[in-house]
């Protein structure tokens, strides 16, 4: 059997005859409209061809405006639709990396597909715009969390990193800011002590804080212009803070994020919670498998608040799993090695 062509910058793999044999399986040919498409859907070299081949074991050539798709039947589909999904991502002016070109591939498996990237009944694309880009939900769990986020007073955001939760929920703040049905946006986080004291870190309060909400600020800068989030920062209309500088206060009009949530005590989530006010949203983020307080899982607070409030009208809770991770598909892969299935 000859090898398969080879594209410039990627070495020619010759499949076995088993898979060469199953390869003949299916066969299915897409067309793309608007030309001045194409290379940024084929990637340099063909490198986001060769990434859905790779990931979903078919091979793909390309003709012109024209794809043929080669291998196991449902393999066939899963890369018909993903290079759709591409083609049309890029249709919409959103950014095609290889990230998303992973997610499209994971979503290409999900029995919900269909209703993904679209509400039920025609309604708009599920998306979240912000002034440096456009989000779509990556995921099935990604597309439940958006809905949750537009809908619900408080949700729960529950999984191992990687999933988005923090990332989405920064997202929808920043949206819900930028179109004024929110006044503030206030991000939150506990300060938790990983083997160093924070007296011995130098530097004033906020220097000895600001470590642990980095996460938080490089969220928000990548859905806002830098300039932006300085500008607000400084107004006060964007405030990020440890959890003990919430004590005391009512937060009304405002979008609240509370991040690594597990690392709350039973106390400080109740506090938390009932800072809620008026016309404000509340989302609680935390991985339950990874609780770094004194006492383990037993003194979380948001274990505990889950079990109390779960079901309770104007709550939401998503739970992701390492399946819902977004990253570089082996992060997935590490989730459920270090921690099994979910």
């Amino acid at each position: 059997m000859g090898r398969r062509p080879t594209r410039a910058g990627h070495p020619a793999i010759s499949p076995s005859p088993v898979v060469q044999r199953e390869a003949r399986r299916a066969r299915a040919e897409l067309a793309f409209d608007n030309q001045s498409l194409l290379v940024p859907l084929f990637g340099q070299f063909d490198a986001n061809l060769v990434q859905v081949e790779n990931r979903l074991g078919v091979f793909i050539s390309a003709r012109g405006d024209r794809v043929l798709i080669e291998g196991p039947e449902d393999s066939v589909a899963r890369a018909r639709d993903t290079l759709q999904s591409m083609y049309d991502r890029l249709a919409l002016g959103q950014e095609l990396d290889a990230g998303a070109i992973e997610a499209l591939i994971v979503m290409s498996n999900e029995p919900a597909l269909d209703g993904i990237l679209s509400e039920e009944n025609g309604g708009p694309p599920i998306m979240i715009r912000t002034r440096r880009k456009t989000i779509v939900p990556r995921s099935a769990t990604q597309a439940t969390y958006m809905r949750s986020l537009a809908r619900d007073d408080i949700i729960f955001a529950l999984g191992p990193a990687g999933t988005g939760k923090t990332y989405l929920a920064v997202a929808q703040a920043v949206a819900q800011l930028i179109n004024g049905s929110v006044q503030r946006l206030i991000l939150s986080r506990p300060a938790v002590e990983a083997g160093e004291k924070l007296g011995f870190l130098p530097g004033d309060m906020k220097d000895k804080v600001d470590p642990y909400l980095r996460p938080l600020y490089d969220a928000l800068y990548d859905t806002m212009p830098p300039e932006q989030v300085e500008r607000r920062l400084a107004s006060g209309e964007i405030e990020i803070a440890p959890i003990a500088f919430m004590r005391g206060r009512t937060l009304a009009d405002s979008f609240i994020i509370l991040d690594e949530a597990q690392n709350t005590t039973r106390e400080q989530m109740k506090m938390f919670l009932t800072r809620f006010g008026q016309n404000s949203r509340m989302v609680v983020c935390g991985d339950p498998r990874q609780v770094d307080i004194p006492g383990g899982d037993r003194m979380s607070g948001l274990a505990d608040a889950v079990e109390k409030l779960e079901g309770v009208e104007g709550f939401g809770t998503i739970r992701f799993t390492a399946a819902d991770v977004v990253r570089h598909p082996i992060v997935g892969r590490i989730v459920e090695a270090y921690e099994g299935p979910g």
